[in-house]
């Protein structure tokens, strides 16, 4: 696992109206969107409606774009929605290769070239067995990759937590 170069949040945080938040919750009062995604290969969706829920649990606005996502639909989506932060997930094993595409493919776009990005999941068959895969994410423009494990959760949670409030316009 990789977390972001950004410093993540506290544990507590102040927010504009005086009241104070954990640092893996965002401020109900400003919700930003995030957009969940699976991969063009892969038909899970269980991990999709799991992300979604811990997503909205930390006062974010979730757009689930559901399972077998099209490169193509999910730079158009990122483009036309300009969300807080874009998340990727995997269970078939294949996340590294469809992930490294995608994501290059995101980063092309220069207006999608700093939008906070992730994957996470079962990125690869080797299962733990190799690691190397998560470098490649991160080199090809992934800002932190999740891999599969109870630990990684918690690890996610402060990288949402760390996401910075944008004014809503």
């Amino acid at each position: 696992m990789t977390l972001p170069s950004r410093e993540l949040a506290g544990p507590v945080q102040p927010t504009t109206d005086g009241t104070r938040t954990s640092a893996d919750q965002a401020p109900a009062k400003h919700r930003q969107t995030v957009l969940v995604s699976g991969l063009a290969s892969d038909s899970h969706t269980w991990n999709l409606v799991f992300l979604q829920l811990l997503i909205e649990e930390q006062g974010y606005d979730v757009v689930n774009l559901g399972p077998c996502v099209p490169d193509e639909l999910l730079v158009r989506e990122c483009l036309e929605r300009a969300p807080a932060l874009l998340v990727i997930s995997s269970v078939n094993g294949h996340g590294h290769q469809d992930g490294v595409r995608v994501i290059r493919k995101l980063r092309a776009e220069r207006a999608l070239a700093a939008l906070p990005a992730v994957i996470g999941g079962k990125l690869g068959i080797a299962g733990s067995e190799r690691t190397d895969h998560v470098a490649e994410l991160v080199e090809a423009g992934f800002d932190s990759v999740f891999e599969d494990g109870a630990q990684e959760i918690t690890a996610f949670r402060r990288f949402i937590g760390g996401i910075p409030q944008r004014a809503l316009s």
